[in-house]
């Protein structure tokens, strides 16, 4: 009835089930998730920047008491007490042109000034007014934001994917840690059981005399080793479920883990891994976008160091009145039309300095690039060849596991008809305790390398599509 109720309370869990369960309820895919949103609302931000602009601004109310000098007749000055309320609204609607980094705009105005001493109102507006703001030969900004920032989208984009495949990663090594603990525990568990029965075979031949005292003594020593080495595998066990059940979420307190598969249908080409890695990973956006950033420094440096001029006209009706319809009635014409400069005439080097330390930088970055580029492709070269490699051993670790077990069952009987020495039986004991622990390695650099298989290239073989997530 107990271990009904104990298998009742067990959650059976495969390897596939911890993964899917880590990414959907563990606090790292959480904090993915969360990254993925601050970026998408990162793009929104630099998207509206290309889109109308309206605002609203003003002084209201705009209450003055004070003391100003007013200058007399006779050439002296006097401070007057002055009272007034000088308040303005403007209403702007602006368009940024992201290919030549002018702006369009186009405005309203009123402005009221009270002044109470005098007992007088004033109002002064311009019903509408256009105009247009072009910098010359000045940096860019938004026209280098438009090639960049895309970038950084499509980067952060597969970097979640990347993070959610990295949980995998973690995942699967929280999973065979607990399945090594529990392999250990059975194997332990199974010696002692094992121990004792031959322990009570060998000390019916000691009350016969027919094995010495020291292999009577060396089989009791076996036993308690046995049993020291339950306790140690049950405390690694514990151990080891509470660290999966904290990154999974999981709520459950008794865990068994089912042995994953020993194979995969799929096929890896290499050259098909390095094409979908440079396709998919987020490293190979970014190679793009640190040129693109060198780039735009370089452009900066160079727009910063000669003439830096704005050319500005705007045309409009403004009038004032002491009524505020009358603000409106045959508003007087408005034009601005100016030219602002600066040119460095004298800076000892200064601009020169700037250009050569951002060429000097782009020039390292391509270097830098290129170098991570070659690291790339080597990672992607080696994993391939490591993934194919594991799958080879797991062949001969399944084989070798079954050669020491059928060893291990012969040696026993042997010993208990009494033609094989205690020393022969320990050391099966011992071969095939390591063969069922090698296999379980096995299994886990196997599915380890194959997970990180998927992080690497963000592509899944066996359905031979790209690895995507919403």
């Amino acid at each position: 009835m107990q271990s009904w109720a104990q298998a009742i309370d067990t959650t059976v869990l495969t390897l596939q089930q911890v993964v899917e369960l880590a990414k959907a309820k563990s606090i790292a895919s959480k904090q993915a998730a969360t990254l993925k949103e601050t970026r998408y609302w990162q793009w929104r931000t630099h998207k509206s920047n290309y889109q109308p602009q309206l605002s609203l601004n003003g002084n209201l109310p705009g209450y003055s008491k004070t003391f100003r000098e007013v200058l007399q007749p006779n050439g002296t000055i006097e401070f007057q007490p002055v009272r007034y309320n000088n308040s303005s609204l403007n209403l702007a609607l602006t368009q940024s042109i992201a290919r030549t980094g002018g702006t369009i705009f186009a405005t309203t105005q009123m402005q009221r000034f009270d002044d109470f001493d005098r007992k007088t109102v004033l109002y002064n507006g311009v019903p509408y007014a256009i105009g247009y703001s072009q910098p010359i030969w000045k940096w860019n900004p938004l026209k280098w934001d438009n090639k960049i920032e895309p970038l950084k989208y499509m980067e952060s984009r597969q970097v979640y994917i990347e993070s959610m495949e990295q949980i995998a990663i973690n995942a699967t090594s929280y999973f065979f840690d607990l399945l090594v603990a529990q392999v250990n525990l059975q194997i332990a568990e199974t010696n002692y059981t094992n121990n004792q029965n031959i322990l009570r075979i060998a000390q019916e031949k000691f009350d016969m005399g027919k094995i010495s005292r020291n292999e009577m003594l060396q089989l009791q020593l076996e036993q308690l080793k046995a049993q020291k080495a339950v306790g140690v595998a049950k405390r690694d066990m514990e151990i080891a479920t509470l660290s999966l059940r904290s990154y999974t979420g999981l709520s459950t307190t008794k865990i068994r883990l089912s042995l994953p598969a020993s194979s995969i249908r799929m096929k890896v080409d290499t050259s098909k891994v390095v094409a979908e890695a440079l396709e998919n990973r987020s490293d190979a956006i970014a190679f793009m976008r640190k040129l693109a950033e060198a780039k735009r420094d370089l452009a900066k440096a160079k727009a910063d160091n000669g003439l830096n001029a704005t050319l500005t006209a705007r045309v409009g009706f403004s009038k004032s009145a002491r009524d505020l319809g009358k603000v409106y009635q045959s508003p007087i014409n408005q034009q601005q039309f100016q030219l602002e400069f600066d040119i460095p005439i004298l800076d000892w080097g200064r601009s020169k300095s700037r250009t050569k330390t951002a060429e000097a930088n782009k020039q390292f970055i391509e270097y830098a690039v290129e170098q991570d580029k070659q690291n790339f492709s080597q990672e992607i070269y080696t994993q391939v060849t490591l993934f194919e490699m594991m799958k080879n051993q797991l062949v001969l670790t399944a084989r070798a596991d079954s050669i020491a077990s059928e060893k291990y069952q012969i040696a026993k009987e042997r010993y208990v008809l009494g033609n094989l020495s205690i020393t022969d039986l320990s050391i099966a004991f011992q071969e095939n305790d390591q063969a069922k622990r090698d296999y379980v390695y096995a299994l886990r650099d196997f599915w380890g390398s194959y997970y990180q298989l998927r992080y690497l290239s963000l592509y899944d073989f066996e359905k031979n599509t790209k690895i995507t997530y919403r």
